[in-house]
């Protein structure tokens, strides 16, 4: 694996375009009292946001992370995780699932605010001083490496203790139409939504039931258009963390392994955004580079985080209990 034109290298920046892999419509995310976010490009381009920044955050850490197993997916194992059971023992969360990473209320809290305080007295934040970012990502580093990729905000520790994301991803689509559809649930038994049911069942949440008899009509909107995504890994925000060669490399490779493997196994955005890679990942800068495929960081990730080993968390897998 070869990062050399990274070197001194300000931004990564990529792109792909993508198809969906069957038809040509496709479904946006959506936003409460927003719906999908269609604009107007500088051109006059009807513009759509397929997916934001901070659902691709979650996108690129769920392929990182082997639900059924409770632990990394096998190429990242032995890098440094909080993980959260409940009170009978079963597994909750973790830090790389939880959208806020180590500032999870799950985490905060459990174990009676133990690890928090810990987390707490390693960053040693000091009144009337300028906080040393350093101790910050030192800290990230020994529990939780995710979140150096993609960024935390420890707020409840300290109002200036905000990490920025080092991989941004999101995906747009120019030259938008609408495909405007609908459909009807249909009721079987009272398509009039006329029948009166009985009284509350014991012990059965009939709340609402009232309301979801009868046909229902819904309208629904796809779209069609180019699809692109784009990712910006932050060259200098990680070496300026200042952890070193080793750590920077690791960095690198973990960014670039959630790119490829979301690709591969990360596409089925929702049920009617089913998508494909539709050509080759772009290196728009720096020029001549070439991302490694995905077989190749596999193999070359756990010499990697051997590497930068001595400074996790001891074990590293770090487990609470939230017994609220």
């Amino acid at each position: 694996m070869n990062l050399d034109k990274l070197k001194d290298q300000p931004r990564l920046l990529l792109k792909a375009t993508l198809k969906p892999i069957q038809g040509i419509r496709f479904q946006p995310t959506g936003f409460p009292d927003l719906g999908p976010a269609t604009y107007d490009g500088p051109d006059g381009r009807k513009m759509l946001l397929v997916e934001s920044a901070q659902s691709m955050a979650n996108r690129l850490e769920e392929v990182c992370w082997d639900i059924v197993a409770d632990d990394w997916v096998t190429p990242l194992k032995g890098l440094p995780v909080v993980k959260v059971k409940d009170k009978t023992g079963k597994p909750l969360t973790n830090s790389v699932l939880e959208s806020h990473r180590l500032n999870s209320v799950y985490i905060k809290r459990a174990a009676a605010g133990k690890f928090h305080l810990q987390l707490a007295s390693e960053i040693r934040p000091e009144d009337n001083r300028p906080l040393q970012l350093h101790r910050v990502v030192v800290a990230l580093l020994k529990y939780d490496v995710n979140a150096l990729v993609h960024g935390v905000f420890l707020e409840t520790i300290d109002g200036r203790a905000r990490i920025p994301r080092a991989l941004t991803a999101f995906i747009e689509a120019e030259n938008v139409s609408t495909v405007a559809s609908g459909g009807v649930k249909n009721d079987r038994i009272d398509p009039t939504g006329t029948m009166k049911l009985a009284e509350p069942l014991k012990g059965v949440e009939t709340k609402g039931d009232e309301g979801r008899q009868g046909n229902v009509p819904f309208h629904r909107d796809e779209y069609c258009g180019k699809i692109t995504a784009f990712f910006n890994l932050d060259l200098a925000l990680i070496r300026g963390f200042g952890l070193g060669a080793n750590v920077e490399v690791m960095l690198v490779a973990i960014a670039l392994f959630k790119i490829q493997k979301f690709f591969r196994d990360g596409l089925r955005l929702r049920t009617a955004c089913d998508l494909e890679i539709d050509g080759n990942l772009d290196v728009q800068r720096p020029e001549g580079f070439v991302v490694p495929p995905l077989d190749e960081l596999e193999k070359a990730l756990p010499a990697l985080i051997k590497k930068a080993s001595s400074e996790f968390a001891n074990p590293p897998q770090t487990g609470l209990t939230f017994e609220e």
